[in-house]
């Protein structure tokens, strides 16, 4: 019911205009039903045609470095903010300050402000476990409080976490073990959860999705993504583990070279309007809205009782350090047996 007031609210909200308004191309990195709600709204109220196009953040960049003398996308909405900084490291993405960075948190003024302005913070969401309730209590499993409880022999192909090759779920959890262990103690922990590792999965969000369906009892997943199984009626609760944890950055780019520039902008401006940002929580996406003013879901995790290290975007956003990470970690960790 939610989905469908928001939606029905926003589309009352302007006029039926003509499509005479242009068009503007959008990758879209969120899940569909988020993507599918925007195109709807933001086309119902400027009068503005969009042409989306679904993909993961690895493969958006992909596409976007793939078109870099013809670019046909105009704006690049969400997916993990590394590729971004990235995209904005390569030149792949337009310096724009907009007129609403002040009324946007911190973090995400900083995502916007460390890369020049070629993007911008629109949520986030911290990292942690996922477990299946039902499956912990059969299997008479304690419920994982921090990353060194992962390594109890006892989870031995219990545990689900992506390939920090594919995934920018996976890259983070990388980049945090990092950060806040050190490099050589981080890659000692990897090395020996790898043991209790049942699968590495292509997407970020198979994890938590496997560990809803009751395939897998743990995950490392990023915690928003628990809520909208639980509304399903899955066992699935989540905690963050109590050393400390990093979180994702979702972010929103403006293509160098976009065809539609006016158009593009202002999608970009709408999207960082708090009636733009509620619809994550009305399509069951359950980060922390950009926009201060953005009416936060009781669903969203409270950011204050989590205990966040001081993660640092721009090194771990770098091209080169991501590639380092991604191929010791292939080296050292998913080549060891299990």
């Amino acid at each position: 019911m939610r989905t469908t007031g928001v939606l029905m609210v926003a589309l009352a909200s302007g006029p039926a205009l003509a499509q005479e308004a242009g068009q503007v191309n959008v990758i879209c990195s969120v899940q569909a039903e988020w993507c599918n709600m925007i195109q709807t709204v933001f086309a119902r109220t400027t009068g503005i045609k969009v042409n989306m196009s679904l993909k993961g953040s690895g493969e958006a960049l992909a596409q976007l470095i793939a078109e870099r003398a013809n670019p046909k996308t105009d704006v690049w909405f969400g997916g993990t903010g590394d590729p971004h900084l990235q995209a904005a490291e390569q030149g792949l993405s337009l310096e724009y300050k907009s007129a609403s960075l002040p009324q946007l948190h911190a973090w995400a003024q900083q995502q916007a402000s460390q890369s020049g302005y070629k993007t911008v913070g629109i949520y986030s969401g911290p990292l942690g476990f996922g477990y299946n309730t039902e499956l912990l209590a059969k299997k008479k499993l304690p419920v994982p409080k921090t990353w060194a409880d992962l390594l109890n022999p006892a989870y031995k192909g219990e545990v689900q976490v992506a390939n920090p090759a594919s995934s920018g779920t996976a890259y983070t959890m990388v980049a945090t073990l990092v950060q806040l262990m050190g490099e050589d103690k981080a890659f000692d922990y990897m090395k020996a959860l790898h043991k209790n590792i049942g699968q590495y999965t292509r997407s970020g969000t198979g994890p938590i999705k496997a560990v809803a369906r009751g395939e897998t009892s743990l995950s490392i997943s990023f915690v928003h993504d628990g809520p909208g199984e639980a509304m399903q009626g899955f066992p699935v609760a989540t905690i963050t583990p109590a050393e400390g944890t990093g979180a994702e950055i979702g972010s929103m780019s403006i293509i160098k070279g976009a065809r539609n520039l006016e158009a593009a902008k202002k999608f970009y401006e709408w999207a960082l309007t708090p009636q733009a940002q509620q619809f994550g929580a009305a399509s069951k996406q359950f980060q922390l809205p950009s926009n201060k003013a953005t009416p936060v879901d009781p669903r969203v995790p409270d950011f204050k009782k989590i205990k966040f290290i001081d993660y640092d975007y721009a090194k771990y956003g770098a091209s080169a350090e991501r590639r380092r990470l991604i191929a010791k970690w292939e080296k050292d960790v998913n080549s060891l047996p299990r």
